[in-house]
């Protein structure tokens, strides 16, 4: 037996002698430095995610509005979600049209457009990244927006309808139900090339280039094929990170409607999970009943992150 295997096989057997705790402990010694580096994050990470989270849990339970005590109501505020509240049904089918829409579309437009970037000359990719990265940090977007569907004549959308001819009177884009929605969903699409458009274009310059000529060597043909074996299999952490993020937004999609729209949109048109959180906890305090709220959106999010999450894992097979 070697030195080696010697000394595996006695902290085998000493392990095996300690309870889980002091064991646990005994570990937590040796990696003092460690667990000392990663403190101040854990300890935010419990503040400001992990006990917010549990809170809300818990408060969806209860009724409460910030000044009495809570009172337990079990799932009282579920059942009147679900039975007894017809605008947050309308709420849960827009979020997931907008969802079913923009997450996926903004997620392949980011790839896309990143992978056509990553071809250009380092000079000329500086630039066309800030062309399509800008809007989504820009401020006038909505002003833009609002301007070119502006609901009188000085909005160049209405100005050129009625100078073709094609309309005789304006059309009020943002206060007819029947625009609200496409137009808020387009809106959301020009500016969805945010964070994980860069993280896609970063997971792109990392890729090791001695991985095309390998897979030249074993048969690979076009730039399709290089795409999904190489290219996708090697930036995955890029892509669940994007789709994430991707999720995250789409899910929590409010402030463009908001923006160009108001709040309430007209006739429901746009509301979202988002709109019916902000309305019962942000203007009527009723604690409880957004609590209930915020945790189904939570859940419908961890749901969809672990269906992308395996849908991600069949790229390259």
């Amino acid at each position: 037996m070697s030195k080696n295997t010697a000394v595996e096989t006695k902290k085998a057997v000493s392990r095996k002698d300690m309870t889980w705790a002091q064991w646990t402990w005994k570990e937590m010694k040796r990696n003092k430095v460690a667990y000392v580096m990663v403190a101040p994050f854990m300890i935010l990470f419990t503040l400001f995610t992990v006990a917010p989270v549990v809170l809300s849990i818990f408060f969806s339970f209860t009724d409460f509005n910030l000044l009495q005590t809570p009172n337990w109501v079990g799932i009282e505020n579920y059942i009147r979600l679900f039975l007894d509240d017809d605008i947050f049904m309308i709420a849960i089918q827009n979020t997931f049209i907008f969802a079913v829409i923009v997450g996926p579309v903004s997620y392949l437009m980011s790839l896309l457009v990143a992978w056509f970037i990553n071809e250009l000359s380092p000079k000329i990719r500086a630039i066309v990244t800030l062309v399509f990265y800008a809007p989504s940090i820009s401020g006038e977007i909505y002003t833009i927006w609002g301007t070119l569907f502006s609901s009188d004549s000085q909005g160049w959308v209405n100005g050129k309808l009625l100078e073709l001819g094609l309309i005789t009177s304006e059309i009020k884009f943002f206060q007819n139900a029947n625009w609200v929605m496409p137009l808020c969903i387009v809106v959301a699409l020009w500016t969805s090339l945010g964070t994980s458009f860069l993280s896609f274009i970063a997971g792109l310059q990392g890729i090791n280039q001695s991985y095309y000529e390998a897979g030249a060597v074993d048969g690979i043909k076009n730039r399709w094929q290089e795409l999904w074996y190489i290219t996708l299999p090697s930036m995955k952490p890029q892509l669940m990170f994007g789709a994430i993020m991707s999720i995250t937004s789409s899910f929590g999609f409010g402030g463009v409607v908001t923006n160009l729209c108001g709040f309430p949109s007209v006739d429901y048109a746009a509301h979202t999970i988002m709109h019916h959180l902000d309305d019962y906890g942000g203007a009527r305090y009723e604690v409880g009943y957004s609590s209930a709220i915020a945790v189904i959106l939570f859940g419908i999010m961890i749901g969809s992150n672990i269906l992308v999450k395996k849908v991600l894992s069949k790229v390259g097979q």
